[in-house]
């Protein structure tokens, strides 16, 4: 059952567009990747879909339902979080404050602070240290765990890899499989195209706001990727 779905999305900067007539579909439970370069519309295309940017009513929509231009609070109470690009952690609060943040939305659901914890020991032992001192690995955990704790159904992850060292990123992504084990639905845009095959059942690729190319991302080659990718 597609749990979102965009049609012919468009979204603007003012009056600069930067999404031209993106469709894209996700199953409920499934993990889809988003690529492209750096100015393709990625970040863009998930902002769009919390209400951070506008875009018609139709173009976005929730098991049917059109939600395109909701508030992102609205948003949120829908079932729809996002782990932005850079964490957007309030330094002077500590790890845990930042995680309970995560649950003014008031959804019912599995992920509490246990929760969070056990998918994230680390975080349990720097529950009170403020989010400032706490490393970026450490940081991006508080960032999911905080998009979890309000529930959602629907979980857009921005760059998770951003900044930090292989190792981190590798523990980052090792608990999603945990996290996808109650039918969580992902949307994960990456840079490291290996590790968005990897990771995800069928990608997208982006380029110049427009969908390249699309499908199971274990088939999709190299050469297909690339040429997506830079258009050559």
């Amino acid at each position: 059952m597609t749990l979102l779905a965009t049609r012919q999305l468009e979204s603007y900067y003012g009056d600069f567009q930067v999404l031209f007539g993106v469709d894209f579909d996700i199953a409920a439970g499934e993990v889809v990747a988003l690529i492209g370069a750096n100015g393709a519309g990625k970040s863009t295309f998930l902002k769009t879909i919390c209400g951070v940017l506008g875009a018609r009513r139709d173009a976005v929509t929730l098991e049917g339902q059109p939600v395109g231009g909701l508030p992102p609070v609205e948003i949120v109470r829908r079932g729809i979080a996002m782990v932005p690009e850079g964490r957007r952690l309030f330094s002077s609060l500590s790890a845990e404050e930042n995680l309970l943040m995560g649950a003014c939305a008031r959804r019912e659901g599995p992920w509490t602070l246990d929760a969070i914890y056990r998918l994230f020991p680390l975080l349990a032992e720097k529950r009170r240290a403020p989010a400032a001192t706490l490393s970026g690995g450490q940081q991006q955990m508080v960032a999911i765990g905080r998009a979890l704790m309000s529930n959602p159904r629907l979980l857009l992850c921005d760059e998770l890899s951003l900044g930090l060292a292989p190792i981190v990123v590798k523990q980052i992504y090792d608990a999603l499989p945990a996290i996808c084990d109650g039918g969580m639905t992902v949307v994960i845009v990456e840079q490291d195209v290996a590790t968005a095959q990897r990771v995800s059942s069928r990608l997208y690729c982006l380029q110049e706001g427009r969908v390249t190319l699309t499908g199971a991302s274990r088939v999709l080659t190299r050469e297909q990727i690339s040429q997506a990718y830079f258009g050559v």
